[in-house]
Protein backbone atom coordinates (compact mmCIF):
# COMPACT_ATOMS: atom_id res chain seq x y z
CA UNK A 1 0.00 0.00 0.00
CA UNK A 2 1.83 3.67 -0.84
CA UNK A 3 1.68 6.14 1.34
CA UNK A 4 -0.66 8.12 -0.27
CA UNK A 5 -3.25 5.30 0.02
CA UNK A 6 -2.14 4.86 4.04
CA UNK A 7 -3.13 8.18 4.44
CA UNK A 8 -6.18 8.35 2.51
CA UNK A 9 -7.31 5.22 4.67
CA UNK A 10 -6.13 6.93 7.92
CA UNK A 11 -8.28 10.03 6.73
CA UNK A 12 -11.52 7.64 6.51
CA UNK A 13 -10.46 6.16 10.07
CA UNK A 14 -10.80 9.37 11.22
CA UNK A 15 -13.83 10.75 9.28
CA UNK A 16 -15.95 7.82 10.55
CA UNK A 17 -14.62 7.84 14.43
CA UNK A 18 -15.78 12.14 14.10
CA UNK A 19 -19.02 11.41 12.08
CA UNK A 20 -20.03 8.63 14.86
CA UNK A 21 -18.82 10.36 18.01
CA UNK A 22 -21.32 13.98 16.50
CA UNK A 23 -24.36 11.03 15.96
CA UNK A 24 -23.98 9.79 19.41
CA UNK A 25 -23.67 13.11 21.11
CA UNK A 26 -26.47 14.56 18.93
CA UNK A 27 -28.95 11.76 19.30
CA UNK A 28 -27.44 8.63 21.08
CA UNK A 29 -28.00 6.74 17.58
CA UNK A 30 -25.24 4.84 15.54
CA UNK A 31 -26.60 3.74 12.31
CA UNK A 32 -23.38 2.59 10.16
CA UNK A 33 -24.97 3.26 6.94
CA UNK A 34 -25.62 7.17 8.01
CA UNK A 35 -21.83 7.22 9.45
CA UNK A 36 -20.99 5.67 5.73
CA UNK A 37 -23.08 8.05 3.79
CA UNK A 38 -21.77 11.18 6.09
CA UNK A 39 -17.99 10.29 5.78
CA UNK A 40 -18.61 10.16 2.44
CA UNK A 41 -17.34 6.01 2.13
CA UNK A 42 -18.42 2.80 1.38
CA UNK A 43 -19.93 0.30 3.79
CA UNK A 44 -16.94 -1.96 2.63
CA UNK A 45 -14.87 1.14 4.00
CA UNK A 46 -16.47 1.64 7.20
CA UNK A 47 -16.62 -2.56 8.02
CA UNK A 48 -13.17 -2.72 7.05
CA UNK A 49 -12.21 -0.37 9.81
CA UNK A 50 -14.85 -1.60 12.20
CA UNK A 51 -16.50 -4.81 11.74
CA UNK A 52 -19.06 -4.32 14.01
CA UNK A 53 -20.85 -1.64 15.14
CA UNK A 54 -19.33 -2.42 19.14
CA UNK A 55 -15.77 -1.68 17.47
CA UNK A 56 -17.01 1.69 16.22
CA UNK A 57 -18.22 2.62 19.28
CA UNK A 58 -15.25 1.71 21.26
CA UNK A 59 -12.94 3.53 19.51
CA UNK A 60 -15.26 6.36 19.69
CA UNK A 61 -14.74 6.04 23.37
CA UNK A 62 -11.29 5.12 23.07
CA UNK A 63 -10.89 8.66 21.09
CA UNK A 64 -13.12 10.68 23.62
CA UNK A 65 -10.58 9.62 26.60
CA UNK A 66 -7.48 10.20 24.95
CA UNK A 67 -8.62 13.66 23.99
CA UNK A 68 -9.58 14.27 27.03
CA UNK A 69 -6.28 13.00 28.87
CA UNK A 70 -4.49 15.09 26.19
CA UNK A 71 -6.30 17.94 27.45
CA UNK A 72 -5.08 18.26 31.27
CA UNK A 73 -1.35 19.28 30.42
CA UNK A 74 -2.43 21.94 27.58
CA UNK A 75 -4.65 23.33 29.60
CA UNK A 76 -2.00 24.05 32.65
CA UNK A 77 0.30 24.76 30.14
CA UNK A 78 -2.30 28.01 29.19
CA UNK A 79 -3.74 28.58 32.68
CA UNK A 80 -4.01 28.88 36.03
CA UNK A 81 -4.71 24.87 37.54
CA UNK A 82 -8.35 26.53 39.15
CA UNK A 83 -8.82 27.77 35.54
CA UNK A 84 -7.50 24.42 33.77
CA UNK A 85 -9.52 22.30 35.68
CA UNK A 86 -12.43 24.59 34.87
CA UNK A 87 -11.90 24.44 31.29
CA UNK A 88 -11.52 20.68 31.58
CA UNK A 89 -14.76 20.32 33.64
CA UNK A 90 -15.97 22.20 30.18
CA UNK A 91 -14.78 19.22 27.85
CA UNK A 92 -15.82 16.37 30.69
CA UNK A 93 -19.71 18.02 29.48
CA UNK A 94 -19.02 16.47 25.81
CA UNK A 95 -17.61 13.20 27.23
CA UNK A 96 -20.09 12.33 29.66
CA UNK A 97 -22.65 12.72 26.86
CA UNK A 98 -21.00 10.52 24.56
CA UNK A 99 -19.88 8.35 27.00
CA UNK A 100 -23.84 8.05 28.06
CA UNK A 101 -24.29 7.10 24.38
CA UNK A 102 -21.38 4.89 24.14
CA UNK A 103 -22.34 2.57 26.93
CA UNK A 104 -25.86 2.94 26.06
CA UNK A 105 -25.10 1.45 22.77
CA UNK A 106 -23.03 -1.26 24.23
CA UNK A 107 -23.31 -4.33 25.46
CA UNK A 108 -22.50 -4.91 29.54
CA UNK A 109 -19.28 -6.92 28.82
CA UNK A 110 -17.95 -4.30 26.68
CA UNK A 111 -18.97 -1.32 28.44
CA UNK A 112 -17.27 -2.49 31.79
CA UNK A 113 -13.96 -3.04 30.10
CA UNK A 114 -13.81 0.10 28.48
CA UNK A 115 -14.57 1.98 31.59
CA UNK A 116 -12.01 0.03 33.31
CA UNK A 117 -9.52 0.74 30.50
CA UNK A 118 -10.25 4.60 30.74
CA UNK A 119 -10.13 5.29 34.11
CA UNK A 120 -6.28 5.14 34.23
CA UNK A 121 -5.39 7.91 31.87
CA UNK A 122 -8.67 9.84 32.91
CA UNK A 123 -7.43 9.13 36.48
CA UNK A 124 -4.05 11.15 35.56
CA UNK A 125 -5.40 13.51 33.87
CA UNK A 126 -7.67 14.50 36.86
CA UNK A 127 -4.52 13.93 39.05
CA UNK A 128 -2.57 16.24 37.14
CA UNK A 129 -4.74 19.46 37.30
CA UNK A 130 -5.62 18.74 41.16
CA UNK A 131 -2.14 18.48 41.99
CA UNK A 132 -0.89 21.76 40.06
CA UNK A 133 -3.91 22.71 41.91
CA UNK A 134 -3.07 21.71 45.26
CA UNK A 135 0.54 23.28 45.02
CA UNK A 136 -0.43 26.32 44.44
CA UNK A 137 -3.08 26.35 47.24
CA UNK A 138 -5.96 26.69 45.35
CA UNK A 139 -7.28 23.08 45.50
CA UNK A 140 -8.41 21.22 48.89
CA UNK A 141 -5.63 18.59 49.51
CA UNK A 142 -8.80 16.06 50.42
CA UNK A 143 -9.38 15.66 46.83
CA UNK A 144 -8.59 12.96 44.53
CA UNK A 145 -9.35 11.22 41.05
CA UNK A 146 -11.47 8.70 43.06
CA UNK A 147 -13.66 11.13 44.31
CA UNK A 148 -13.86 12.93 41.07
CA UNK A 149 -14.82 9.80 39.39
CA UNK A 150 -17.95 9.22 42.02
CA UNK A 151 -18.97 12.55 41.90
CA UNK A 152 -18.78 12.96 38.13
CA UNK A 153 -20.85 10.24 37.55
CA UNK A 154 -23.91 11.51 37.29
CA UNK A 155 -23.80 13.20 34.28
CA UNK A 156 -24.63 10.01 32.56
CA UNK A 157 -27.58 9.69 34.43
CA UNK A 158 -29.28 12.94 33.06
CA UNK A 159 -31.63 13.05 30.57
CA UNK A 160 -31.02 14.86 27.06
CA UNK A 161 -33.79 17.79 27.65
CA UNK A 162 -31.86 18.53 30.77
CA UNK A 163 -28.16 18.28 29.39
CA UNK A 164 -27.60 21.72 28.50
CA UNK A 165 -29.17 23.55 31.86
CA UNK A 166 -27.65 21.08 34.17
CA UNK A 167 -24.18 19.31 32.73
CA UNK A 168 -21.98 22.47 33.51
CA UNK A 169 -24.10 24.02 36.39
CA UNK A 170 -23.37 20.72 38.26
CA UNK A 171 -19.61 20.74 37.26
CA UNK A 172 -19.75 24.14 38.75
CA UNK A 173 -20.96 23.06 42.02
CA UNK A 174 -18.40 20.31 41.44
CA UNK A 175 -15.74 22.75 41.07
CA UNK A 176 -16.96 25.16 43.89
CA UNK A 177 -16.53 22.16 46.21
CA UNK A 178 -12.46 20.73 45.43
CA UNK A 179 -11.81 24.47 45.88
CA UNK A 180 -9.84 25.68 48.87
CA UNK A 181 -12.13 27.98 51.21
Amino acid sequence: MSAAQRADARENRERIVEIAREAIASSGELRLNAVAKSAGVGQGTLYRHFPTREDLLAEVYRQEVEDLVALAPELLAASEPVEALSRWFDRITEYARVKRGVFAALETAVWKGLSEESHGPLGDAITLLLDAGKAEGAIRPDIDARDFFILSGYLTRLDEDEWDTRARHLLDVLLQGVLSR
